[in-house]
């Protein structure tokens, strides 16, 4: 029973920096309980670690798991000589009770990376644990829930895959991945045909240009200027339809965005949103409850 080989998101450069920093954050001087405890601590030698345990981290309630590589990272960072064994893959639906990962190695090790471990499995789990809730909601409909960038700093590329995991789909990963223009732009710009043109007349041919409206007469203007999608912001499901009604006529993709919740999602859903982005999958996602036990 080996650890396994560290999977695409912890090879990434960015999130074994950011894991870096949370292991620096909780062990950076060392553990001392564990020092106390056993006489000796992770990294003091061969013999250093005290006793050899086995843990389990499990579920304590339903979630959609993700964290689990990168918990698995954690501990191959404290320490290579833990042996982990995945229970639960990342992306399974899982009840309270299903094992997701057992560590095996010495017990101050273990402790030592217990709570980065735990810290990311927990935030992850949640963010794919309400992304499920929010798909699951427009089941059955045209509309596609997706993220923003409203996501914790540093761990965008994390929380973005936990989204996907979750069964809701990826807005834009940063500022250089598509063109959308919004009220800031607009009113820069002067107008929003002047914004709209200006980037059509710019825009890398690959990228479509999207552009934030809050009303009516808004919408108009940016379909006679060209846009090729827009994000109705903040407005009602009545208005919704009347708006995607008309930009559906035109060929264009409709968004929507702005106070959507899981009580209100399905009746923007049904009038007509092609894709409704929800900056709560990601800014206002609980962490779950997951526990890790060390059983000799």
């Amino acid at each position: 029973m080996a650890t396994p080989v560290l999977g695409r998101l912890a090879g990434i450069p960015t999130v074994r920096r950011l894991i870096e920093l949370a292991l620096d954050e909780d062990l950076g001087r060392g553990d001392v309980t564990s020092r106390a405890v056993f006489g000796t601590a992770h990294g003091e030698g061969a013999a250093a670690g005290g006793p050899s345990v086995v843990a389990d981290m499990t579920a304590r309630e339903p979630i959609v798991v993700f964290g689990v590589e990168i918990a698995a990272a954690v501990f191959a960072m404290v320490d290579p000589e833990i042996a982990i064994e995945v229970g639960s893959p990342d992306g399974a639906r899982v009840d309270r009770g299903a094992l997701l990962l057992t560590a095996r190695g010495a017990a101050a090790s273990v402790l030592a990376a217990e709570r980065t471990a735990l810290n990311f499995a927990q935030r992850l789990s949640g963010v794919a644990t309400l992304a499920k809730r929010y798909a699951d909601a427009v089941a059955g409909t045209r509309a596609r829930v997706v993220d923003t960038r409203k996501t914790t700093p540093g761990f965008r590329v994390l929380e973005k895959a936990a989204v996907a995991a979750g069964g809701c789909g990826n807005h834009r990963f940063d500022l250089g991945s598509g063109i959308l223009i919004k009220d800031n732009h607009i009113a820069a710009a002067g107008s929003v045909r002047a914004a709209v043109e200006a980037a059509k007349a710019a825009a890398p041919h690959p990228l479509r240009v999207e552009v934030e409206v809050g009303n009516l007469g808004e919408l108009d203007e940016a379909l006679a200027a060209g846009t090729e999608i827009v994000l109705l912001d903040n407005m009602s499901p009545a208005q919704v339809e009347v708006a995607a009604a008309r930009a559906h006529g035109r060929g264009v993709m409709v968004e929507v965005s702005g106070g959507i919740t899981l009580a209100t999602i399905a009746d923007y859903a049904r009038a007509g949103a092609d894709l409704i982005s929800v900056g709560a999958l990601t800014h206002s996602a609980p962490a779950v409850d997951i526990g890790l036990d060390v059983r000799t």
